[in-house]
């Protein structure tokens, strides 16, 4: 393990360009930035270097812990603990030459009067608590309120934690070896199958022995042995995306210590630990492509700029995805000036709100590319291994599970890329569980009616483009007790919207341990397009006396316009 990583450092990541069917979807740039959607990374990577100070000691707690930062003049404590190689062989005898463990940062922001940690996750699987904290902690506090301390952590094998999942020996080697050409189904599966049996062999060459031990039943029993650090009893929880998988699989294995748990934009655990299709969590994406042109139209030329190329939400997406399947086979040169110039391609057109990217498009349409290039920044290199790793560690893979051979696998997946316009995004996945051969380490098996100590509060919109509605009611048929709260809206989890609703239904849980008698819906409080910050200040003046509730809407759109790519994104 030659790669180690700071804490609040975003390391560096693979480009993975995600394949299509040539009929089936117009431009790849609608699937380039939507993986990026589930990672929630920041484009901007900062380094938060920990100050040297005098460590800090609470009563009941087993750890010490630093200052390192502040977030706003609220002053951040950093920690870490150690956590063995298995969670679940720590009675069985260990070989004096195995591996010693992972290291687990921990960083925590303290509310002065708290007595429980709420424990956050914000998904991935590979996303950094750290980073998140530092960037959009304060407004997820204004939200929470300030009966929790904020604590987070970078999960084993991922950025700041200690081995970091890598596939490559060095930064070189993974810019070098990384990279492959995948923009067709049927044309480019020889060189994704080539690939992944060489990624398959390296990522156990270079982790060693500790390959097989990141994965998330292994997460989810180190939260225990953080929860242990701070001298707490019960789990209470928040995990977004992946984090609810996280959730739903902590809740299955330590239901004793499951008091307060909250899943947000939901991930089928059936389907990621025993499934091989994947395409359930695609169930809503179109929907939410046709509701960026459905929501552009409804508010106007004067809010989405877009709306001025047409007459009905038809047309307008005709206009675009016609010219977008133009700017795929002919990308378009842009020079500003003789440093400053490059080449627009549709796979650049991301940006992550929904009125900028609809401005940019609207220029793109018009001739003009210049702004749509300018608003790219070239996608910085981060360690993407650890996300791969993860799924591949808990999932079926290898011959048992999948056919072998290119051609064989091609014929197997093909029919599933009938299911929606994005299906071929798991493509190159399908293949590295084809190649995969690391034992799965885990027997972890989700399973229904899971009784827990206190039964989980489950969110979800009405149109996730990557972990729909169905898979959040799934959720709420294996664990019992638990209340669905959708909020009737576009948008990945609960907070890439604005809703006062649902942070009352949050802090009713978190609080008092209240759930809605029956499933509920709330509506969404902020618009899609415009300028947030000024739609805030009139809703929050105009619509909600308690200054409680101001103060949460702003935050909700403060923490949903920095949601990088969990914004109602479909691209």
């Amino acid at each position: 393990m030659k790669e180690k990583f700071l804490p609040g450092v975003v390391t560096r990541k693979r480009e993975r360009r995600y394949p299509h069917k040539h009929w089936a979807l117009p431009s790849i740039w609608t699937l380039f930035a939507f993986l990026v959607l589930c990672n929630h990374y920041n484009l901007y990577p900062k380094v938060y270097p920990w100050r040297s100070s005098k460590p800090l000691k609470y009563s009941g707690e087993h750890i010490t812990w630093e200052p390192c930062g502040d977030l706003h003049g609220r002053p951040l404590e950093c920690s870490s603990i150690e956590v063995p190689l298995d969670q679940f062989a720590i009675e069985k005898p260990t070989p004096a030459i195995s591996p010693k463990g992972f290291t687990i940062p921990l960083i925590r922001l303290r509310s002065e009067n708290a007595t429980q940690n709420i424990l956050f996750n914000p998904g991935g699987p590979g996303s950094s608590g750290f980073e998140f904290l530092y960037r959009r902690g304060d407004q997820l506090k204004s939200i929470l309120g300030e009966g929790f301390h904020l604590l987070t952590f970078d999960p084993r094998g991922v950025n700041s934690s200690t081995p970091a999942a890598s596939c490559y020996p060095d930064a070189k080697a993974r810019q070098e070896l990384s990279h492959i050409r995948v923009r067709d189904a049927t044309a480019d599966s020889p060189e994704i199958y080539a690939w992944a049996q060489n990624f398959a062999k390296a990522c156990p060459e270079t982790m060693g022995d500790y390959t097989p031990y990141i994965n998330t039943p292994q997460t989810a029993a180190d939260m225990n042995s953080i929860l242990d650090a701070v001298g707490q009893q019960d789990m209470i929880y928040w995990g977004l995306s992946y984090g609810s998988l996280l959730g739903q699989t902590y809740a299955g294995l330590f239901p004793e210590r499951s008091k307060r748990v909250i899943i947000d934009g939901v991930l089928n655990q059936f389907q990621w630990y025993e499934g091989v299709d994947l395409s359930e969590s695609l169930a809503d994406t179109d929907k939410v492509l046709d509701g960026f042109f459905n929501e552009c139209m409804k508010a106007g030329a004067g809010s989405c700029a877009l709306a001025s190329l047409a007459t009905s939400t038809p047309e307008l997406r005709e206009t675009v995805l016609s010219f977008m399947d133009q700017l795929r086979h002919q990308p378009l040169p842009v020079y500003i000036n003789n440093t400053h110039y490059g080449i627009l391609t549709y796979e650049k057109v991301w940006p992550p709100l929904w009125t900028s990217l609809a401005e940019n498009l609207h220029s793109l349409v018009q001739g003009n590319a210049t702004p749509a290039f300018l608003a790219y920044s070239p996608e910085i290199e981060r360690n993407e291994d650890s996300i791969d790793v993860i799924e591949l560690n808990d999932g079926l893979t290898g011959p048992p599970h999948w056919p072998q051979g290119k051609d064989p696998l091609l014929a197997q997946i093909t029919p599933w890329f009938n299911q929606s316009l994005f299906s071929t995004l798991f493509l190159t996945m399908y293949y590295q569980k084809q190649q995969w051969a690391v034992p799965r380490t885990h027997s972890y098996m989700p399973r229904q009616g899971v009784q827990t100590a206190h039964p989980l509060l489950i969110l979800s919109t009405t149109y996730d483009p990557i972990c729909p509605l169905v898979s959040a009611r799934g959720a709420n048929d294996a664990f019992a007790g638990s209340r669905v709260v959708e909020v009737e809206g576009y948008g990945h989890c609960s907070v890439a919207v604005a809703s006062v609703c649902v942070a009352k239904h949050v802090r009713a849980f978190l609080y008092e341990g209240k759930l809605p008698d029956t499933y509920t819906r709330c509506k969404v409080d902020s618009a899609y397009f415009g300028n947030p910050g000024e739609h805030g200040q009139i809703a929050a003046q105009a619509y909600f006396e308690d200054p409680e509730d101001q103060k949460i809407h702003l935050a909700q759109l403060e923490l949903m316009a920095g949601w990088e790519f969990a914004r109602p994104i479909m691209w």
